[in-house]
């Protein structure tokens, strides 16, 4: 790498303000719902220990109270590790479904057409770059064997995260949509 301070290692710390941050509106008479954790292998209950301390030290996540918490289980990547999940299914249930509109792939490919080369760039922990409103980190809670805790950041698995992530992405490259720039969520074609 020619320029490591482009590049960081590490995306410690809470991320700035954005024009767009992360909201939970739930729909009318929605209670809190908390799930019993789910039984975790002793490999997945390492990884989880491991996962919980990376994302405490980074600010993502913090301790939490929160009438609310989400189960957590593991899916085993390709190159064998593991992606921790937490499984907000009930929680979307009760979330009032952001309609910002994701791109059509058939339409992105029309764009390619006049394009013979191209470079592509993707966001490394790309929702953990956009801030949960404040009174809304409550209901990320998510309940392990070690703690109650809720994230700061945008966790994967919420029904509307796609969608702001796809709006703070346009919203960013506006300039350059239609002209040598495609989005699709958090990869960045060039």
């Amino acid at each position: 790498r020619d320029f490591p301070e482009v590049y960081p290692e590490d995306l410690s710390g809470l991320p700035p303000i954005r024009p767009v941050e992360f909201q939970i509106d739930l729909v009318p008479g929605a209670a809190p719902v908390a799930r019993a954790p789910y039984r975790l292998a002793p490999s997945e209950m390492k990884e989880l220990a491991e996962q919980l301390k990376e994302l405490s030290d980074k600010g993502f996540v913090r301790p939490s109270s929160s009438p609310w918490g989400a189960p957590v289980m593991f899916v085993k990547k390709k190159d064998g590790s593991f992606r921790m999940c937490i499984d907000y299914r009930e929680l979307n249930k009760l979330t009032v479904k952001n309609c910002y509109p994701l791109p059509r792939i058939d339409d992105l490919f029309d764009q390619l057409q006049r394009s013979s080369v191209y470079s592509k760039i993707d966001l490394r922990s790309g929702y953990h770059q956009l801030r949960v409103r404040e009174e809304d980190t409550p209901k990320t809670a998510f309940r392990t064997c070690y703690g109650h805790y809720e994230f700061q950041v945008m966790p994967f698995g919420l029904t509307n995260a796609p969608a702001v992530f796809m709006d703070l992405m346009n919203r960013v490259c506006k300039p350059y949509l239609d002209k040598f720039v495609i989005v699709v969520i958090d990869d960045i074609l060039i």
